[in-house]
């Protein structure tokens, strides 16, 4: 099932690696979703993007670096700082 982003959905997304609730959104484009953005954890530090409005909320081994490098370079200028130099699992540090 894939999950499309609402704005209301995302009272119901906790990390699935710490389980912390809620977690905090930044969104880079948005139409009738959010097409691009970034949920991120307090909690633990880590984060996940979502990509033309599909969340990738994996665990750490089965992500893509690759894809998650390439949008932390995409999305640089807007991606606060701490998720850039030690954001978990991937970061630009």
């Amino acid at each position: 099932m894939v999950t499309i982003v609402k704005r209301r959905l995302l009272d119901i997304l906790a990390c699935p690696i710490c389980k912390h609730f809620p977690l905090e959104l930044l969104v880079f484009e948005e139409r009738e979703e959010i097409d691009e953005g970034l949920l991120t954890c307090k909690n633990c530090g880590r984060w996940y993007p979502i990509i033309e409005s599909i969340p990738h909320m994996l665990p750490d081994e089965l992500r893509d670096e690759k894809e998650d490098l390439e949008f932390l370079k995409k999305w640089e200028k807007k991606i606060p700082e701490p998720v850039l130099r030690n954001g978990k699992p991937f970061n630009l540090k």
